[in-house]
């Protein structure tokens, strides 16, 4: 079998746009994964003239889906250009000025009929050092070996430990797989916190509780800036809008709805107690790509998240509803995030449906029955932006070369934080690759999936399913479930 995708990309249309210097304005909409690694970069590289704009009233965020207690870092891809950039990514959350936010716990990565050999193989490729887990017995021993007994406290596991954790871990009939040591989890709102004050001490620009509603043009429709909620303006040479699953419902008139869907993942936490936390604490990341299920070792705290990898729910509002310039021609809607900040009464915002929370007990159960009876401490809808094809949106606005996209974390972008801006700055500066810059182009054919979406029609790939369902508000958990 091929150790990788290949895939060719047609050339995007772009137009050239005024040259960029280091002394160039450079607007970023969004304090979030893309738009503070974008600053970073540029100001990394010289920019002397980098403002980041954020609706937030604080930053980082707290509905934004990078503002989370962990994100998984791994380099299982069906997709070799993916598998390479984590690679990269993980080697970048390894340096000091990360201050030991990335844990490598490694990643138990598995499936049945759903488990796609090109993850194995590209790990394999780049010298990944994993472990072959050929079977059930194999999956079950691998997890079964990093648990521990309450009496024991070293990290050695013993026959003991296998004989009194043999009922806390499932069967996994006709499962395979494999283990990658390189690989685990990121505090991804520490991360966030220590990547905002980098970029202010690097002389970024951050504004917060400024929420952009809409482009300022010049005499030739170029865009030369952005209008703020409060009649603000800000002017720039390049605009960039960095927004993630905000990006369509935003700016309705450039209709990036068939290009980025805002879609609703469920998260749910449980509470560990102490003697718990020490069984599990030695867990690996897990991935199981037949349910979509993945669960993370518990936190200082004891908290175990746990979330499940799907096309997620969409949430249908006219922009008339969510507050934006109603001057947009036809009425329509669009997917927009529904969170603490729109909807903060009694934490509705949070909520996630019923049945997705069902469903998280139910495959929790075939991984660690033991913790499928425990309540849960809490859930979040974290909201992903989907395109079509699972590759992300970077590049110019066709027509429009000073406003710039880079948006569509397809469900896959946190663990780029590091390096993700280098690939942005390189697209703005006009340096990437034909390949890559068709590969992410706003305008290219969308139909190459990479398993990432939650677009009707996405092909087998790595969400357990495949098609986005609405959000229905009646179905939604209460505060006591």
């Amino acid at each position: 079998m091929s150790t990788s995708v290949t895939q060719s990309y047609p050339q995007p249309s772009t137009a050239p746009g005024t040259s960029l210097t280091t002394a160039s304005r450079v607007v970023i909409v969004g304090a979030g994964t893309f738009g503070l690694s974008t600053a970073f970069h540029l100001l990394g590289r010289g920019y002397t003239n980098v403002t980041v704009l954020d609706r937030a009233r604080k930053l980082p965020a707290v509905d934004a889906a990078g503002t989370d207690i962990n994100k998984v870092v791994r380099s299982c891809y069906s997709d070799v250009f993916y598998a390479k950039q984590a690679r990269q990514a993980m080697e970048a959350w390894k340096q000091p000025m990360w201050e030991g936010c990335y844990h490598e716990c490694g990643v138990i990565n598995v499936g049945s009929d759903k488990f796609d050999d090109r993850w194995k193989e590209n790990d394999l490729q780049l010298g990944a050092p994993i472990e072959d887990l050929t079977d059930a017995k194999a999956v079950r021993t691998k997890i079964l070996s990093s648990l521990h007994s309450s009496t024991n406290s070293s990290m050695t596991t013993t026959h003991s430990d296998l004989d009194s954790n043999a009922q806390r871990v499932g069967s996994f009939t006709n499962y395979r797989g494999y283990f990658n040591p390189e690989g685990g989890w990121a505090e991804a709102a520490r991360a966030m916190e220590i990547l905002l004050l980098r970029v202010r001490v690097m002389g970024g620009r951050l504004i917060e509780n400024q929420e952009v509603i809409g482009l300022v043009k010049d005499e030739n429709g170029r865009t030369k800036g952005v209008k703020c909620r409060d009649g603000k303006c800000f002017e720039g040479d390049r605009v960039i809008l960095t927004i993630g699953s905000w990006t369509a419902s935003t700016f309705p008139e450039l209709e990036l709805d068939s290009k980025c869907l805002a879609t609703g993942q469920s998260v749910a936490m449980i509470q560990l107690s102490t003697e718990e936390k020490e069984r599990y604490k030695g867990c690996h990341i897990y991935l199981d790509f037949q349910t979509g299920l993945y669960t993370f070792p518990p936190t200082e705290d004891g908290i175990v998240k746990l979330a499940m990898h799907t096309a997620g729910h969409t949430y249908m509002v006219s922009p008339r509803q969510i507050g934006g310039d109603i001057d947009h021609g036809p009425v329509r809607k669009i997917s927009t995030p529904r969170t603490i900040t729109s909807h903060p009464e009694s934490g509705d915002g949070l909520r996630v449906s019923r049945s997705a929370l069902q469903a998280l007990r139910e495959h929790l159960r075939q991984v660690y029955p033991e913790l499928a009876e425990r309540p849960w401490a809490g859930t979040r809808m974290c909201w992903y932006t989907d395109s079509p094809d699972g590759n992300w949106v970077i590049g110019p606005f066709p027509g429009d070369p000073t406003l710039f996209l880079a948006t569509s974390g397809s469900g896959h972008g946190f663990k780029f934080l590091p390096n993700i801006g280098r690939l942005i700055v390189d697209s703005l500066e006009g340096t990437l690759d034909v390949a890559t810059t068709a590969r992410f182009a706003v305008d290219r054919d969308s139909h190459r999936d990479i398993g990432c979406s939650g677009f009707p029609g996405a092909t087998k790939g790595e969400r357990a399913s495949h098609v986005a369902q609405e959000l229905d508000i009646g179905e939604l958990c209460g505060p006591e479930e």
